[in-house]
């Protein structure tokens, strides 16, 4: 295992990273997008953007391309590499406000929290449609860990920690129980070759409704380009 740093909710340390990764010439066969914030209070990335979509989605939109050459060029026909990322159930409930992505006019930390998840599952979609048409031997899928004894509820209010902390052994998975499909989709053989689904407890479920509007996936990328400052290639 090598460590090598990397803050998701900054550009410029991104491609600090991804120049690093690229310098040691080392092939990338399973990139998970992983990082994340639940319910903070309203507050800025260094780049201005609203911290929940920032980090949560912005960043890994921006990794993801930015690794994109590396992965395309690392996956084989047999072998794909495979591109993971880590979704929420709250994408469900989640609304995608595209002349608002920022919540600036009124910020809900569930509602910023829930758009974030959101944008990840159509991210995604997007992203395994890019790849198809380009004959790309990597793949991309959605994890939903389900809910996780971590430290990401240390915002939620002391009532909600208190039943956490009462019923946890109970009601919320390990953090190695909730990893389980993340690993499953980074390993498994009944995977290979699979792309754009929706996973849960180890098995390929539905999505929202919404995540699979096409249009709503082509804009959302085209305008995260804008905000990262990357070449939509799609368009």
């Amino acid at each position: 295992v090598e460590f090598l740093y990397c803050d998701l909710a900054s550009m410029k340390s991104i491609r600090q990273f991804v120049q690093q990764f690229r310098a040691k010439d080392c092939p990338l066969h399973v990139l998970v997008n992983n990082a994340g914030v639940m319910l903070v209070p309203e507050r800025k990335t260094e780049d201005g953007f609203e911290e929940h979509f920032g980090l949560n989605y912005l960043g890994h939109f921006l990794l993801t391309n930015l690794l994109l050459d590396t992965l395309k060029q690392s996956g084989t026909h047999s072998h794909n590499a495979r591109i993971i990322t880590v979704s929420s159930a709250t994408h469900y409930v989640g609304k995608l406000h595209l002349n608002d992505l920022q919540s600036r006019c009124s910020y809900s930390p569930h509602g910023a929290y829930a758009q974030s998840k959101l944008a990840l599952v159509l991210f995604t979609y997007r992203l395994q449609h890019l790849l198809t048409a380009n004959g790309s031997h990597v793949t991309a899928n959605v994890v939903d860990p389900g809910v996780v004894n971590t430290e990401l509820y240390k915002h939620v209010f002391w009532v909600v920690k208190v039943v956490k902390w009462m019923t946890a052994w109970l009601f919320f998975k390990t953090p190695e129980e909730g990893a389980s499909t993340t690993i499953y989709a980074a390993v498994s053989p009944e995977m290979e070759g699979a792309g754009g689904c929706y996973l849960y407890n180890e098995e390929r479920t539905k999505s929202a409704d919404v995540a699979y509007d096409e249009e709503l996936q082509r804009r959302l990328w085209t305008e995260s380009c804008k905000m990262v400052g990357i070449f939509d290639e799609a368009s």
